[in-house]
């Protein structure tokens, strides 16, 4: 199995932006966790702070990956593109958020993606990855 988690705006700052809501993990640690929990899987990664680098990744990997675990960042609430974008690919995508977004400002309660997803997990922290993962390998 090959999955590909894809990070948005912001997420590379993990570990030092706002640790009250996101902690004080980096993403590069945890993923290092999750690939030695699951050796077994190939899990690839990318990050991006920019709208079009997302969407040509996901044009690039879509057809060709099990699965994708998407946290677009604030691109969530914005971007028809990115929905089109997960609508015209294969992978099913799974929408992932670290904190709740539902318990934040209120522009933050409509995904523009979700639709477009199999599923969406959010408020759980980076736990939001594993449980994302561990769905899309089926267990």
């Amino acid at each position: 199995m090959r999955i590909l988690i894809i990070n948005g705006p912001n997420i590379n700052l993990l570990g030092k932006r706002e640790p009250s809501i996101y902690g004080s993990v980096t993403f590069e640690d945890y993923l290092a966790s999750l690939r030695a929990r699951y050796a077994d899987v190939q899990i690839d990664y990318f990050q991006s702070n920019i709208e079009g680098e997302l969407i040509n990744k996901i044009h690039e990997a879509g057809f060709e990956v099990d699965g994708i675990v998407l946290n677009a960042g604030a691109y969530t609430h914005t971007s028809i593109a990115l929905q089109d974008a997960i609508r015209a690919v294969s992978a099913p995508v799974i929408e992932v958020h670290i904190s709740n977004v539902h318990a934040r400002e209120s522009f933050r309660h409509v995904s523009m993606i979700a639709c477009a997803c199999k599923g969406v997990i959010c408020g759980l922290g980076l736990n939001s990855y594993r449980l994302a993962l561990e769905d899309l390998l089926g267990y």
